[in-house]
């Protein structure tokens, strides 16, 4: 079977958090092993939001070395910042030419974070579907990895090719969805998604004791209201986070004392952290290996970004000769 071609991206837009790491990194250090992936830190999408200047590109580094830290090899995939290929942008251009807007204004992910920054609710939300369509068609992806609320716009990207397609003949395969194989992981609140936005995240960075002041007052089984009441774990979102750092024994034993109250929630966070840092460590240990070797982690970026534009620039070879453009390559 022949290599995939995968694009996947993050914003640098903060703290990779435990949510990130079992939900999308772990996975995708197994298709990197398989087929040909792009991994970009998607800046020009992190601007949509407020943001001050002045971190930037302490942002970008920081992503940067913690996603090598959780196993991203950057000498098995093509690994670069965004914005160091301009032909992002100059794609996306051309396909909102051929995107209709009544499915921009059926995006339903532009209407939760409009919500969200009503103070500022700029062009780029409202388009960056768009850039992101951009992003998966300049390497020609012919597979995405993608949750729940990104399946809208896939399916956008989907769209925009046979409007292409159709318009000025065959340029892009339409990328398929690869559905992410890792655990959703709840939030420390018990009721979201783990989330940088909502606060209710462990970063893969912390130290036991930063895991443990977050973990000790956060929500477990609401019908267990008494130490001495017995618990069902499924019904704890702690439990299923245990089931991704502790041993299966260890959780098997858990789970029985649970039942039985013979274990109370505070002493099952306290293994959890303990289960949870010993696992962190080695990427902890190699995040700030990383942050005294900035050059080493500059290399890679432009390394990265070389032979990402290397690819993007024969793509819009062919697209501009496709739309009537001429090439000046």
């Amino acid at each position: 079977m022949s290599k995939k071609i995968i694009l996947t991206g993050i914003q640098p837009s903060g703290a990779i958090h435990i949510g990130n790491l079992i939900g999308a990194i772990k996975p995708m250090t197994k298709l990197i092993e398989e087929n040909q992936v792009f991994f970009f830190l998607a800046d020009y999408h992190a601007i949509t939001a407020e943001y001050r200047v002045e971190e930037m590109q302490k942002r970008i580094f920081n992503a940067a070395a913690v996603n090598i830290a959780c196993g991203i090899d950057p000498e098995k995939c093509v690994f670069f910042i965004q914005s160091d290929v301009p032909e992002h942008t100059e794609l996306s251009w051309i396909l909102s030419c051929v995107t209709p807007m009544g499915k921009m204004e059926r995006m339903t992910q532009y209407k939760d974070k409009a919500k969200r920054q009503s103070k500022n609710i700029n062009l780029g939300l409202f388009s960056y579907p768009v850039l992101q369509s951009a992003d998966i068609l300049l390497y020609k992806a012919n597979a995405v990895p993608v949750g729940e609320d990104q399946a809208q716009h896939l399916e956008l990207t989907r769209e925009i090719v046979r409007h292409f397609n159709h318009r000025f003949g065959p340029v892009f395969p339409e990328p398929a969805s690869l559905i992410g194989k890792g655990a959703r992981l709840m939030g420390l609140d018990g009721k979201n998604k783990m989330s940088k936005s909502l606060n209710n995240y462990i970063e893969v960075t912390e130290t036991f004791k930063e895991i443990w002041e977050k973990l000790r007052p956060a929500v477990t089984d609401t019908k267990r209201v008494r130490r001495n009441d017995p618990g069902n774990p499924p019904d704890c979102p702690l439990y299923h986070t245990h089931k991704c750092f502790t041993p299966e024994e260890t959780i098997n034993e858990i789970e029985e004392q649970c039942r039985q109250a013979g274990i109370g929630c505070f002493d099952c966070k306290k293994i959890l952290a303990e289960h949870m840092s010993r696992h962190l460590a080695p990427i902890r240990e190699k995040y700030f290996q990383l942050l005294d070797k900035s050059q080493q982690v500059e290399e890679i970026l432009l390394a990265g970004g070389q032979e990402a534009r290397r690819v993007a620039r024969q793509t819009m070879i062919e697209v501009r000769e496709a739309v009537g453009m001429r090439n000046r390559d």
